[in-house]
């Protein structure tokens, strides 16, 4: 897998799992999106990410609706659904091209990497202007070749989502970012819904995802908590990202999915934690083994009183812990030698006890 230089971090198999806060679909202007900053640069995460681009470019038609979910009562876990404009939902998280500096510069602060979705091409040149280390591309648009072409010409790392996409899909849109000079590339396996089902995440795509190509490997979760990010980490994602909410209650997409800045810190504790304890693929002693007391293990003793010149079976050896003789997988050389001096029972054979 290539190894890519992402912000202060390193992507890769060898490297630890970064970790992206998105605040793109949470944030409702300067002071929401400059606080989730703060939570996210506060919780020791890596980097946190939104989302740029003209609503009523993308959307041009105020008429087209979306129906979505949102978390009515914490304590029950009761939800409503509200049905909206996109473009008005999209409008709620522009922000100016200043505001975006000022966004950049806070994460600078709070030493986390800035980074976002682009929805258009023209994006790219406040995208250059910021100054960010990645452009991620949204799983609608993993067809849309031309803008693929367009941030392939740019320094900056590409990341694909890939929603809905077939693998096929997948591999084209890979093939046009190498045909038009890019390598830097990071493959995102995001399962549609907010939240997603549990019969669409389809985790073990993860593997299918690092067996095919030579790059880092994302994984969005869509779900409360943190079981969908462990088993995603143990499948060997190069990247986690989490989406975060001021407040789970406000009723816009993704917020009854997303984490709360009290929930953050634990969330990232538990990934490095889980990580910490995967190691890696070599079964060798830990430091704890090496030290511990050998009560575990079993030593070659005297099952009897052995007298001296006796030559040994099976029949005169018992096997009993603590470990700190003659180990049992050596009983092969003490069956069929003979004793150089008597044994009484439970006495622990050593070589010099044969001759």
């Amino acid at each position: 897998m290539r190894e890519l230089q992402f912000g202060t971090k390193i992507l890769g198999d060898n490297h630890p799992c970064c970790i992206v806060l998105e605040a793109g679909p949470t944030h409702y202007g300067l002071e929401s999106a400059l606080a989730l900053v703060d939570a996210a640069g506060d919780s020791g995460a890596d980097a946190v990410k939104f989302q740029i681009g003209s609503a009523k470019r993308l959307i041009p038609d105020p008429g087209v609706m979306f129906t979505y979910s949102y978390l009515v009562d914490k304590q029950t876990g009761e939800t409503a659904q509200y049905t909206e404009s996109l473009q008005e939902i999209l409008l709620r998280r522009e922000l100016t091209e200043q505001q975006w500096h000022t966004v950049a510069a806070r994460c600078r602060e709070k030493g986390i990497t800035f980074f976002a979705t682009a929805f258009n091409i023209e994006d790219f040149a406040l995208f250059r202007s910021i100054g960010v280390d990645c452009v991620k591309i949204c799983s609608g648009d993993i067809t849309y070749h031309h803008m693929l072409r367009e941030a392939a010409k740019h320094p900056w790392i590409v990341q694909i989502d890939t929603g809905s996409s077939s693998i096929g899909e997948v591999a084209e849109a890979v093939e046009v970012l190498e045909q038009a000079g890019t390598d830097r590339i990071i493959i995102n396996h995001c399962p549609s819904g907010y939240p997603a089902k549990l019969t669409s995440v389809n985790l073990r795509v993860v593997t299918s995802l690092r067996s095919l190509f030579p790059y880092p490997i994302a994984f969005s979760d869509h779900n409360p908590g943190s079981t969908m990010d462990i088993a995603a980490l143990a499948l060997g994602v190069n990247m986690l990202e989490k989406t975060i909410t001021l407040d789970r209650c406000i009723r816009s997409p993704e917020h009854l999915m997303s984490l709360e800045p009290q929930d953050i810190v634990n969330f990232i504790a538990t990934i490095r934690d889980v990580e910490t304890a995967l190691g890696n693929n070599r079964r060798i002693k830990t430091p704890e083994e090496r030290m511990a007391p050998p009560l575990g293990r079993r030593s070659l003793v005297a099952r009897m009183d052995i007298p001296e010149d006796t030559v040994l079976t099976q029949a005169h050896l018992e096997y009993a812990r603590p470990g700190d003789g003659l180990p049992p997988n050596l009983d092969c050389l003490l069956i069929g030698a003979k004793t150089v001096k008597a044994k009484a029972k439970g006495d622990r054979f050593t070589l010099s006890d044969i001759a």
